[in-house]
C-alpha cells in the first residue's frame, strides 16, 4: 500500500500538491469562523440526577439560574441605610432596562430577605436573569455586564460575577493566551528545527504539516459546532497536538528521505522507500495516538468528548499531511531539501554516534540502569500520596482578574451560596407533602446547610431549595451532597444544583475510567503486537507508560498542591487539588504521545533486527537512527505545550506543564535508558511470540 502511494505521489507530485493547497485554503476560510462558536462549559454528566433537576427547573418550574450576579457593596454602611437603598434601587432599575434582561431580583426588591445580604450587612445581591439561552450570546453578555457595571457606582462598589461573567473571563483569557503561545512556540520551534535538520529548506517543511493540520481541524470543528457543542479548550489541544505531531511525523519522513538520497537513490525511489519504511511507521504511530485519544469520547462530559474529537482529527490530519503533501514537496525539490545549510552534522548524522554509544553503555550495565531509573521514578511518584481532585471554578483565574475578585468577595462576605443553591426535586411531590416536610427538617440539621426554603408544589412535582456554605466544586461539597443523598428521602427524590453537578461529574469520571483504561490497553497491546510481532514489548511499553504517568502526576501534585517550585509555572491560585478533567486529559494525551515515540523507536530497532543484526546491535543502531529524531520531536512538542504554561487559566497551565513534562521524561529516562536496558536483559525474548500468532504481525 505504502509503496503504491509513494509511486503515485512521486509521479503526480504537482497535482497532489495543488489539490492539497486548494483544500487547505478552503478549509482555512471556513474554519476561521469557528472561534466564536465554542462552549466554555461541558463539564456536566447529561445523564445524571443533577441534569434531570435542571430539566425539571426549566420545563416545569420555569426557573433559571441568574447568569449575572451583581453584588452591591456599601462598604462601612448598612444596605438598609436610606441612601444606600436609593442608590441600589436606581442601579437595579438601570439593569432592569437592559434589553437582554428577562428579570431582575435583588435584596431590596425581594423583601429584604436576610440571606441575600452579607454577614456584616454592608453588601447585598442583585440577580440578573437573561432572555437568551444561546451560550455564545450569554458569554458575550457576561463581558458586557462586567464592563458596564463592575467597579464604582457613586459611593457604592459593584462586583460582577455569575456563570456568564466567569465564562467570558475564561474564554477571553484562553483565546488571548493561545495567541501569545503561538507567537512564542512557532518561531522557537523553527529555530529548533534548523538545529535538528541543519538546513533552512528542510526545517520549514514540518511547520507546513503542523499548521495545515491545525487549519484542517478548525474546519472539522466548525462542522461539529453545527450539530453539537464543542469546548473552547479544544483550541489549545488542537494547536498543541497539531503543531507538535505534525512536526514529529514530518521529522521522521524528511529524515528518512535524506537517508535514501544519501544512498544514491533517485527522487522517486527515495520517496517510495521513505513511505515504505518511515511512512508505515507514521501511519501506525498516528493510529496508536488516535485510538488512545478516542477514549476521551467515552466520558459523558462534553469537555472531554470535544478533546477526543479535536485530538483524533488533528492527529489524523497530521498523518495525512506527512504522507501525502509532504512527500509531494520532497519529490519536487529532491536534493534541494538540504538547501540553506547551517549545520552539516544535521544533514549527515553518523551511523555510530553518541546515541549508539549511550545505548551500548546502558546495555553493558542493564541491571544497574534499571534499578537507578526505577528509583528516580519512585521519587517523582512519591508526592502522589497527597493528590486530591476537584473541578474548574473561578479560582483557575489569576488573582488580579475582576471575575476572580468578585467570586472571592462573595465567598468571604456571604454566609451561603445563594447563587448556587442545592435544588431538590420531588417528581411525585404533590402526594408526598408530609414526607417532604420531614425531609426538610432533617436537612436543617446537616452541617454545611445554612438555610432551607419552603417547599414549592407545581402540578405533580415539588421543589425544595437548600443553601449551603461551601464552594460548590470542591471535595467538601461532594461529601455534603453524598450526605444528603444518604438521608431517608421521599421516593424518586432528585438532588441537583452546582454542588450536585460536581459530585455527579466526579462519579461519572470514576465509573468511566476502568472502561477507558481497558480500551487503551487493549488497543495499544494489539496494535504494538501486530507491529512488532512480540508479546513482551507491548506489555513493557504499557507498564513503562503507566510509570511515567504516575511520575507526572506526582510532580503536578508537588507543584500545584504542595506549592513546591511554583516559579517553574508562574503565578497561579492554588485550589489544593488538581482539576479532574484536566488530569484525565493529560494522562490520555501523554500516554498516546509516549506510544507514538515507542513506535518510532521499535520500528527502527525491528527493521535492523530483521536485517540480521543481533539484539544488542539492533538496539544500538536503531537508537542511533531514531533517538535523535525522537528527542528532537519530543523537545519541540514539549516546547509547544510548555508555551501554555504562560496561560492565566490554571487548568490550561496544568495541562501544558503536565504534557510537556511527561513527554520529556519519556524521551529521556524511559527511551534513552530504561528501554535499551530492559531490551538487553530480555535478549532475544524481546521478539518472541507463539507461532500461531505470528500470522497477525505486519510484515516490514
Amino acid at each position: 500500500m505504502f509503496e503504491s502511494l509513494g509511486h503515485l505521489i512521486a509521479r503526480r507530485k504537482k497535482s497532489v500538491l495543488s489539490i492539497f493547497i486548494l483544500v487547505t485554503i478552503v478549509a482555512g476560510a471556513v474554519g476561521s469562523q469557528v472561534f466564536n462558536r465554542f462552549d466554555s462549559g461541558g463539564y456536566s454528566d447529561p445523564n445524571s440526577d443533577s441534569s434531570k433537576v435542571w430539566e425539571y427547573l426549566d420545563d416545569t418550574f420555569k426557573v433559571k439560574d441568574p447568569a449575572i450576579v451583581l453584588v452591591v457593596d456599601a462598604k462601612k454602611t448598612s444596605v438598609d441605610d436610606p441612601t444606600v437603598v436609593e442608590a441600589a434601587q436606581k442601579l437595579e432599575s438601570e439593569v432592569r432596562r437592559e434589553a437582554s434582561a428577562e428579570n431582575v431580583l435583588s435584596y431590596w426588591s425581594a423583601g429584604r430577605v436576610p440571606s441575600l445580604k452579607s454577614k456584616d450587612g454592608n453588601a447585598a445581591f442583585i440577580f440578573v436573569y437573561l432572555k437568551s439561552i444561546d451560550f455564545t450570546e450569554i458569554d458575550r453578555l457576561g463581558g458586557y455586564y462586567q464592563e458596564k457595571y463592575d467597579g464604582a457606582y457613586g459611593d457604592l462598589d459593584v462586583y460582577a460575577s455569575g456563570g456568564a461573567v466567569f465564562a467570558n473571563a475564561i474564554n477571553g483569557r484562553i483565546q488571548d493566551d493561545l495567541k501569545i503561545s503561538e507567537v512564542i512556540s512557532i518561531p522557537l520551534t523553527f529555530l529548533l528545527l534548523i538545529l535538528v535538520f541543519g538546513a533552512m529548506a528542510a526545517s520549514a517543511m514540518p511547520l507546513v504539516v503542523g499548521i495545515t493540520a491545525i487549519v484542517g481541524t478548525f474546519f472539522a470543528l466548525y462542522l461539529m459546532t453545527l450539530i453539537t457543542d464543542v469546548s473552547v479548550f479544544a483550541l489549545n489541544l488542537t494547536t498543541g497536538l497539531g503543531l507538535g505531531l505534525g512536526i514529529d511525523y514530518a521529522l521522521l519522513i524528511v529524515n528518512r528521505f535524506r537517508e535514501e538520497l544519501a544512498k544514491g537513490f533517485d527522487n522517486e525511489t527515495a520517496i517510495v522507500n521513505t513511505l515504505r519504511t518511515a511512512g508505515k511507521t507514521v501511519f501506525y504511530s498516528g493510529l496508536t495516538v488516535v485510538l488512545t485519544l478516542v477514549a476521551l469520547t467515552f466520558f459523558p462530559q462534553n469537555f472531554l468528548k470535544s478533546m477526543g474529537y479535536a485530538g483524533g482529527v488533528v492527529v489524523a490530519l497530521a498523518v495525512v499531511g506527512a504522507l501525502v503533501p509532504l512527500p509531494a514537496i520532497l519529490a519536487i525539490i529532491g536534493k534541494k531539501v538540504d538547501k540553506g545549510v547551517v549545520r552539516k552534522s544535521g544533514i549527515a548524522p553518523k551511523d555510530d554516534g553518541r546515541w549508539s554509544q549511550l545505548a551500548r553503555f546502558v546495555m553493558r550495565r542493564p541491571a544497574a540502569v534499571v534499578v537507578g531509573s526505577l528509583m528516580i521514578l519512585s521519587i517523582l511518584i512519591a508526592p502522589i500520596a497527597d493528590v486530591k481532585f476537584s473541578q474548574v471554578d473561578s479560582r483557575v483565574l489569576p488573582k488580579a482578574d475582576r471575575a476572580y475578585i468578585s467570586s472571592q468577595f462573595i465567598a468571604n462576605e456571604f454566609p451561603g451560596q445563594e447563587s448556587n443553591p442545592i435544588e431538590i426535586i420531588f417528581p411525585n411531590g404533590a402526594k408526598q407533602t408530609a414526607q417532604i416536610a420531614m425531609y426538610a427538617e432533617d436537612l436543617k440539621s446537616i452541617s454545611g446547610i445554612v438555610r432551607v426554603g419552603d417547599p414549592q408544589v407545581l402540578g405533580e412535582s415539588a421543589r425544595l431549595v437548600a443553601i449551603h456554605s461551601m464552594p460548590p466544586r470542591t471535595p467538601e461539597a461532594e461529601e455534603l451532597i453524598q450526605t444528603l443523598r444518604d438521608l431517608n428521602a421521599p421516593e424518586g427524590t432528585l438532588i441537583g444544583g452546582v454542588a450536585a453537578d460536581y459530585a455527579d461529574t466526579q462519579g461519572a469520571i470514576s465509573r468511566t475510567l476502568p472502561y477507558v483504561g481497558l480500551w487503551i490497553m487493549t488497543a495499544v497491546l494489539l496494535l504494538l503486537f501486530s507491529f512488532t510481532g512480540s508479546i513482551l514489548l507491548p506489555i513493557k511499553a504499557v507498564l513503562l507508560n503507566f510509570a511515567s504517568l504516575a511520575a507526572t502526576m506526582g510532580v503536578l501534585t508537588w507543584i500545584f498542591i504542595n506549592g513546591k517550585l511554583t516559579f517553574i509555572v508562574g503565578d497561579f491560585t492554588s485550589t489544593g487539588a488538581l482539576d479532574t478533567s484536566t488530569m484525565v486529559l493529560v494522562a490520555i494525551v501523554a500516554f498516546g504521545l509516549s506510544m507514538d515515540y515507542e513506535v518510532f523507536l521499535l520500528s527502527r530497532i525491528k527493521e535492523e533486527h530483521d536485517a540480521g543484526k543481533s539484539n544488542v546491535d539492533a538496539v544500538a543502531y536503531g537508537l542511533q537512527k531514531s533517538a535523535r529524531i525522537i528527542t528532537a520531536a519530543a523537545f519541540i512538542l514539549a516546547v509547544v505545550f510548555a508555551a501554555f504554561v504562560i496561560s492565566g487559566v490554571t487548568s490550561i497551565k496544568m495541562m501544558g506543564f503536565g504534557v510537556a513534562f511527561a513527554i520529556l521524561l519519556d524521551a529521556t529516562l524511559i527511551r534513552a535508558f530504561l528501554v535499551p536496558a530492559l531490551m538487553r536483559l530480555f535478549g532475544e525474548w524481546n521478539w518472541w511470540a507463539p507461532q500461531a500468532l505470528k500470522r497477525f504481525q505486519i510484515n516490514h
